[in-house]
């Protein structure tokens, strides 16, 4: 069989490359990934810890395990991001606290474990790595990483052009800790009567922003830059509020106290992220009218016309992460939480249900 003849608009034509073809031609510059390693050297160092072996530079982070310190230990990990929040650090063009909100995201996933963070490695994708940004988001990284008493011992800073837009960039970030497994956390250690500690949120956290952009911006049509008398700073100042890290906290209220389990409030909601701490036959009652939800909450029901169990299921209300402790300990609970200038109170109880956890009451006034 032959081939149709191919007409002449069809035919191969010859191809002359330019005189120069270079990486940095096609959108990715090696030069400014170097200038970014070297401006965020100095923050990366600050965030270390004992074990860290070796430094900057290397094809892979190195820590030392400490193994005369535990018996039977676990390793924990989780891997998370903050979701369309870059989106409104692009818009604000404020780049020093989104790193913080990553670091939040992933220790306090492995607190509910009860576990210590140990170290972190994280991921920038980017339309065009901006060394001075790049290392801005690494700073607030290192930053998170202190305050959460964990390493950041590695990360990577890709350019991606036409994949992202040049002012556009995504970031992901690792953490791994360790939990000696008798003293790991989670529904094996649930007992009916126990009592649930609500630990507030600094706001929405990192979780939502979908749902909060598309209420301002998509059907009210503001700006980041508008002024809320309400809060009294602009909707992007809010918006932009790091997201509160619970990890020390955690590890050191599972040392005072006995705590049964922990859950952070993350995608989900309350009674979401509880149910998945709570073992079959045992249910949480939380009662709403324990605590005022921030403004902010209020403002994207008002503003979105969004029903209360939408946001409920979809925002934190307030609530960061709960500790399920014995009864016996609840007042202790507060009061170790109190000195560490964690706001703190007891918001409900464990009771015998197969209907996992229920709100009940109303909030009270956040106005």
């Amino acid at each position: 069989m032959t081939s149709p003849d191919l007409d002449d608009s069809a035919r191969a034509r010859p191809f002359s490359p330019p005189a120069k073809v270079s990486y940095a031609g096609a959108g990715v510059d090696i030069d400014a990934g170097e200038r970014a390693v070297a401006l965020m050297r100095s923050a990366v160092e600050t965030a270390t810890r004992p074990e860290v072996v070796g430094g900057l530079g290397g094809f892979a982070g190195l820590f030392r395990f400490d193994v005369n310190r535990y018996r039977r230990p676990l390793l924990v990990t989780s891997t998370d991001g903050v979701g369309t929040k870059v989106a409104i650090a692009q818009m604000l063009d404020k780049h020093d606290t989104i790193g913080r909100d990553l670091v939040a995201m992933v220790v306090d996933d492995i607190a509910v474990c009860g576990a210590e963070p140990l170290f972190l490695t994280d991921y920038i994708a980017c339309g065009r790595v901006v060394p001075e940004r790049v290392a801005t988001i690494v700073v607030g990284i290192a930053a998170g990483c202190r305050e959460a008493g964990c390493a950041l011992i590695g990360g990577e800073t890709a350019e991606h052009p036409g994949l992202l837009g040049p002012e556009e960039y995504d970031l992901a970030g690792a953490a791994t800790g360790v939990v000696e497994e008798s003293a790991l956390l989670g529904p094996h250690r649930v007992r009916e009567g126990d009592a649930v500690i609500a630990l507030a949120s600094s706001g929405l956290h990192s979780n939502g922003y979908s749902l909060v952009r598309h209420v301002f911006f998509d059907l009210a049509g503001w700006s980041v830059e508008r002024h809320l008398p309400e809060l009294g700073h602009t909707l992007g100042e809010e918006l932009l509020t790091p997201t509160t890290i619970y990890s020390p906290h955690c590890v050191e209220l599972a040392t005072a106290v006995d705590v049964h389990a922990f859950a952070h409030i993350t995608g989900g909601g309350l009674a979401g992220n509880l149910d998945r701490v709570l073992p079959s036959g045992l249910g949480a009652r939380i009662d709403r009218s324990t605590w005022a939800p921030p403004v902010i909450f209020q403002l994207v029901a008002e503003v979105g016309g969004v029903d209360q169990a939408e946001l409920e299921r979809t925002l934190n209300m307030g609530v960061g992460m709960v500790a399920v402790v014995a009864e016996a300990d609840a007042e202790r609970a507060v009061e170790v939480l109190a000195s560490r200038g964690v706001t703190a109170w007891i918001a409900g109880q464990v009771f015998p249900s197969e209907q996992g956890t229920i709100l009940v009451g109303r909030h009270a006034s956040s106005r």
